[in-house]
């Protein structure tokens, strides 16, 4: 395979995340993260300036609308959105039994 074919084919790889591709995992969750609009930058702005959650969350559950908002059917609460939270507008609270 030649380079001209071998770059088609990984043009045409593209891989997007899935909603709920595992099911329901909202369930398995012991923390939830909770956005303090206050304090994000999309919200503040008025644009999606920041998006980082919404980048970094691996199952695709949170929205990159102003503000943002979080699907908990299937946020597993892994926490990665508010480690990568440059102004920390999302904390990490005790998910209580709905």
């Amino acid at each position: 395979m030649d380079e001209e074919e071998l770059s088609k084919k990984i043009k045409g790889a593209k891989q997007y995340p899935v909603v709920g591709e595992a099911g329901m995992t909202g369930t398995w969750r012991t923390f939830k993260p909770v956005i303090k609009t206050g304090m994000c930058t999309n919200v503040k702005k008025q644009d999606i300036a920041c998006s980082l959650c919404w980048l970094y969350c691996p199952e695709g559950v949170i929205t990159r609308t102003i503000p943002p908002k979080i699907n908990y059917d299937y946020c597993k609460g892994d926490g990665i959105c508010a480690e990568n939270c440059p102004p920390g507008a999302i904390e990490m609270v005790k998910a209580e039994e709905d």
